[in-house]
């Protein structure tokens, strides 16, 4: 396949370029004669302004059959600028396809772009009669971009990701019966009851969504086939104390085929849950987490991210990025009621030398006989003392030393 891609992309220059082992009509012949998965490949690979103009004679109208991926992207963007063309150019390129078209990605997020909302609703309403099955629609605006009604008739959508975008489906909207992978970021709208209607979604990604935007525990706790998760916990319906720590294991519980896990605590004000007095759940099938902007000097979210790693007894994979604040009294970490962990590698972003750090680190050295490696990296120079930061690598070291199983990366 590379060595076809070579032969292809030195000919697409021109009719007039020949290679030096073969005359020109025999390379036409090459390239013509090829099956058309393979220039359906080839086609898909090149950026879609080259494969729009091809200019070999056997080549030239071949695009508009085979190729099955649109990128609209800002090197496309950039292409067009740079020709003196505008968003219409998109319209074109649209109009002259005749096959299906499985994946599409529209990134409008240059300021330079005039493009207005009847030109998006007039693409995606074209995509929809193409049984588009990988969308990725990117806007960026003030205020979140209303998607068009034509989107909630792709039945055949298998992956779909938004920025900025408001999801508001209609009441005739039914769900998507092949959705596998949903991805929001910066989203708003009534996300809840759309991913109540995708019953084979795996991926499900919910980042920095508008406050606007609540999800309902018990709605997500449907997604029986979910194997990642990333999840803002701000985003959740708070209305009944889901801001627990124990309600969060209990999530947990309920998706017994996950596999990979990221919580994001921005803005998340945890009270005190059952998980906080020993509440007995295992995750066996969750291999990787990551806890994001987790204040390790908080008691209670300590409490929570000892409670979620003692949960996945075959956890291989933890990043933790810690933020900042004041802290409160230290948490002592009891040992005895923990069983040992599978962890490879560990990675700990924004530490700032705490107690309550170094209690975590202890337990993780003291619960993995498998470790391989920790990497520790700490605030900004100008937040951290060099004094404090020799203090805490001294502390390190000694805890190093107890368990050196494990590289420490400092």
């Amino acid at each position: 396949m590379f060595v076809l891609l070579l032969i292809s992309s030195f000919h697409f220059k021109g009719r007039h370029e020949t290679s030096m082992f073969a005359p020109e009509e025999e390379e036409e012949d090459f390239n013509s004669t090829m099956p058309d998965n393979v220039l359906t490949n080839i086609l898909d690979r090149l950026p879609l302004q080259n494969a729009a103009s091809t200019s070999m004679r056997k080549w030239r109208f071949k695009w508009t059959l085979l190729i099955s991926q649109l990128v609209f992207d800002e090197d496309f963007f950039s292409y067009l600028i740079t020709k003196a063309e505008n968003h219409p150019e998109i319209g074109r390129i649209l109009h002259q396809l005749r096959g299906a078209i499985t994946k599409c990605v529209l990134s409008l997020v240059d300021d330079e772009l005039d493009v207005e909302d009847e030109d998006v609703i007039h693409w995606i309403s074209f995509l929809s009669g193409k049984g588009i099955k990988d969308l990725t629609l990117e806007h960026l605006n003030e205020t979140p971009y209303k998607l068009p009604t034509h989107l909630f008739s792709c039945l055949d959508l298998k992956h779909l990701k938004l920025h900025d975008c408001c999801f508001n489906p209609p009441p005739t909207f039914h769900g998507f019966p092949n959705l596998l992978s949903l991805e929001f970021y910066g989203a708003d709208g009534e996300l809840g009851g759309v991913i109540t209607r995708c019953p084979l979604l795996e991926i499900l990604k919910l980042e920095n969504a508008y406050a606007s935007c609540k999800v309902k525990l018990d709605e997500i706790a449907r997604l029986e086939n979910l194997k990642i998760l990333s999840l803002s916990l701000r985003n959740l319906d708070t209305t009944k104390n889901f801001s627990s720590s124990s309600t969060i294991i209990e999530l947990l519980g309920s998706l017994p085929k996950l596999q990979q896990l990221e919580l994001n605590f921005l803005g998340c004000k945890l009270i005190e849950g059952v998980a906080n007095k020993g509440l007995s759940i295992a995750f066996p099938c969750l291999m990787a987490l990551k806890l994001s902007c987790i204040d390790l000097l908080k008691g209670m979210k300590l409490s929570c991210a000892f409670e979620l790693i003692r949960s996945c007894p075959n956890l291989q994979t933890l990043e933790i990025t810690a933020s900042n604040s004041h802290a409160d009294s230290p948490l002592q970490l009891d040992y005895s009621t923990t069983g040992l962990l599978q962890l490879r590698n560990v990675t700990f972003e924004c530490l700032t030398g705490s107690e309550n750090e170094l209690r975590l680190i202890k337990y993780l050295l003291a619960s993995s006989p498998f470790l391989q490696k920790i990497v520790i990296r700490l605030r900004s120079s100008s937040m951290i003392t060099p004094d404090e930061k020799l203090k805490f690598a001294s502390k390190l070291l000694k805890l190093h030393r107890a368990s050196p199983v494990a590289e420490i990366d400092f």
